[in-house]
């Protein structure tokens, strides 16, 4: 299961990471976002020990989102090495995630 995480945590959970992490910028009302649940929940098991997976609802925490220009939820991004690597908006399916992970491993 993806942890939530805060602005204060992004630092030492997303940045400082020793492996890539994805970041699911979301919202509690958005329905695209609850339809990604599921599939963030399976990929957070699937890639365990390889990619942290990191769930920051913008709702709640705005410097974050701000700082990286998230304009739509739910928005994903792919961290390495305290660097945004890859970023993708909008409902997708687990096959197109999973490419844009391995990608980066």
């Amino acid at each position: 299961m993806a942890n939530a995480i805060t602005d204060a945590e992004f630092d030492t959970q997303v940045l400082k990471s020793d492996i890539p992490v994805l970041v699911d910028f979301w919202a509690p009302w958005c329905g695209p976002c609850k339809a990604m649940i599921p599939i963030v929940d399976e990929l957070s098991s699937e890639y365990e020990g390889k990619v942290k997976v990191v769930k920051m609802n913008v709702d709640e925490n705005m410097d974050v989102p701000g700082k990286y220009s998230v304009m739509s939820i739910p928005t994903f991004m792919i961290f390495k090495g305290g660097e945004a690597v890859t970023t993708f908006v909008g409902a997708k399916s687990k096959e197109d995630v999973k490419k844009e992970l391995d990608a980066v491993l």
